[in-house]
């Protein structure tokens, strides 16, 4: 049995990459050190070109690469290079008399699959992206880690000669069980990116086995609470947003931060930029105040307005560029993290001055009608789903009223449409000249999130020195239907003249005709939007 706890020295090292970044200076490091380097057609020409000496694959298996480069290394000269067990007699005798010399070192990534598929790519082009030498490769050179190095990722090259020269030529046991775990995390992360690309291309959107993979972007302080522990990863879909954003200033965002932030700019990207500016304030992943306006200013100041108790201390996103006006505006109370696709340079100079709150930065906003999957752990399994991309637009609404909203009252109950979709059901959405008066969120009665709603709407009110609660006179969104009267009377009440809601009750008729009885317009969807 082989000693995992022995160095092993690394005397050849074969080099096949798709990436070639640092390929070359690496190279030389291992040269320095006096490893005889092996390699394959692009990546050899690159390092012979380069004034290394660099033996071919070919020459070693005395086979010509073939069949466009699909056939390479797969032979049993390269295979027996690293899976050979240098303590073993028997595969010592092998190795002799076959002629098969030890390769002590991997360095292989993988054909740009991933980056195919998020190009768009045809069918026939990604099928040839599909690397199959590689991944036959780091498997067989990750099992043997006894006696072989692995390395998959370029950031690991200047470690792999620091753990050399720290061993006199030798690569010490555990650095090598580390790279092994890193190699086979990414051959698994790699195949499941083909199984789930595959499925999309075929139709299934519940195949026999799904797999999930990414990258890690941070190691987090903890989890939603102290004693949990916590790591954020990276999809590598390229979807603009937190995992995609440049951290300007502020402390390390945490678990909760991530969460909520990413829960504030999903929301403010329902609303196109080219339209109108809007801002989400969101507080544990429900928004507290969302707005349009005529500036960013404006609409912050309408969203801050929503629910200022709520506001301290939440995310705020923005689907425009940050300018000055508005930064100082947002320092005038303690906010956690600002998001937006952009921040001018007078923006940055009034946040420098918090250095607490964290700026993070997009250049873009994510697409609310893109397809895709999320997924939920439960015990003992996962559900997945389609990501909510539904989107709602005039046209799509069905009066069911003898009142048919105003022009006015449409463009709110579109808005609130759009706010309600990123509110934990039940959710009861009020909203008055685009923007929220109340929200109600993540109650088990739909009449309790109406009266909750209500109740901020009227404490607002107060707050702002404002005759009558900021609800009257607005429209409200449900997120699923009234199944009795009693929430839209109880809206009503609160002084809604208008709603949006999906329709489907058994009921609908007894709530259509408590609407008219109060002289609501009502409007179906047809659509339910359930966030759990």
């Amino acid at each position: 049995m082989s000693d995992p706890a022995a160095l092993a020295p690394v005397r050849r090292a074969l080099l096949s990459v798709s990436d070639k970044t640092g390929v070359i200076e690496f190279a030389r490091g291992l040269a320095k050190r006096g490893v005889a380097l092996l390699s394959t057609g692009g990546t050899a020409s690159l390092l012979r070109d380069a004034g290394l000496a660099v033996a071919d694959v070919a020459d070693v298996t005395g086979f010509p690469e073939m069949m466009d480069g699909r056939v390479k290394t797969l032979h049993p000269a390269v295979h027996g290079g690293l899976l050979a067990l240098r303590d073993n007699a028997e595969h010592v005798a092998a190795m002799a008399a076959h002629g098969i010399a030890p390769i002590d070192l991997l360095v292989v990534n993988l054909y740009p699959f991933e980056a195919t598929v998020a190009k768009g790519a045809d069918y026939d082009t990604c099928i040839e992206n599909i690397d199959i030498g590689g991944p036959a490769m780091i498997r067989a050179a990750a099992k043997n880690h006894a006696h072989v190095a692995v390395v998959v990722d370029t950031e690991d090259y200047a470690a792999v000669l620091a753990d050399m020269d720290a061993h006199d030529g030798q690569t010490s046991p555990g650095f090598r069980r580390t790279l092994a775990q890193r190699a086979y995390a990414r051959t698994a992360a790699y195949d499941a990116a083909v199984s789930t690309w595959l499925a999309s291309a075929i139709g299934e959107t519940a195949p026999r086995r799904r797999a999930f993979a990414g990258t890690l972007a941070q190691t987090l302080r903890y989890g939603e609470n102290p004693h949990q522990t916590a790591a954020f990863y990276a999809d590598g879909s390229g979807r603009p947003g937190v995992a995609t954003a440049k951290q300007w200033q502020g402390k390390e965002l945490s678990y909760n931060n991530i969460n909520d932030t990413d829960a504030a700019f999903e929301l403010v990207a329902e609303f196109d930029p080219a339209e109108a500016p809007a801002c989400a304030i969101i507080k544990h992943a429900n928004p507290c105040g969302v707005a349009r306006g005529a500036t960013m200013l404006d609409a912050y100041k309408a969203a801050y307005d929503c629910d200022r108790t709520s506001a301290f201390g939440g995310i705020v996103a923005l689907n425009r560029p940050l300018d000055a006006a508005t930064a100082q505006e947002i320092c005038q109370i303690f906010t956690e993290v600002v998001i937006a696709p952009g921040a001018d340079d007078a923006a940055r100079a009034v946040f420098a001055a918090k250095k607490n709150l964290r700026l993070l930065t997009t250049d873009g906003l994510p697409d609310p009608t893109t397809p895709g999957l999320t997924c939920r752990q439960v015990s003992g399994g996962f559900l997945v789903q389609d990501r909510d991309n539904g989107v709602i637009a005039a046209a799509d609404l069905r009066v069911v009223t003898r009142r048919a909203p105003t022009e006015a009252e449409l463009a709110d109950l579109l808005f609130a449409w759009k706010v309600a979709k990123h509110v934990k059901s039940n959710a009861i959405v009020y909203v008055k000249g685009g923007a929220t008066v109340g929200v109600g969120a993540g109650q088990m009665s739909r009449v309790d999130s109406t009266r909750i709603a209500a109740r901020k709407s009227a404490d607002m009110a107060e707050v702002l020195g404002l005759g009558e609660p900021t609800v009257r006179g607005s429209v409200v969104a449900s997120d699923a239907f009234f199944p009795f009267p009693d929430g839209l009377l109880t809206a009503a009440e609160a002084g809604a003249t208008a709603v949006i809601q999906p329709g489907g009750s058994m009921r609908d008729a007894d709530v259509i005709a408590a609407a008219d009885a109060a002289g609501l317009a009502m409007v179906f969807t047809g659509q339910r939007h359930f966030r759990h």
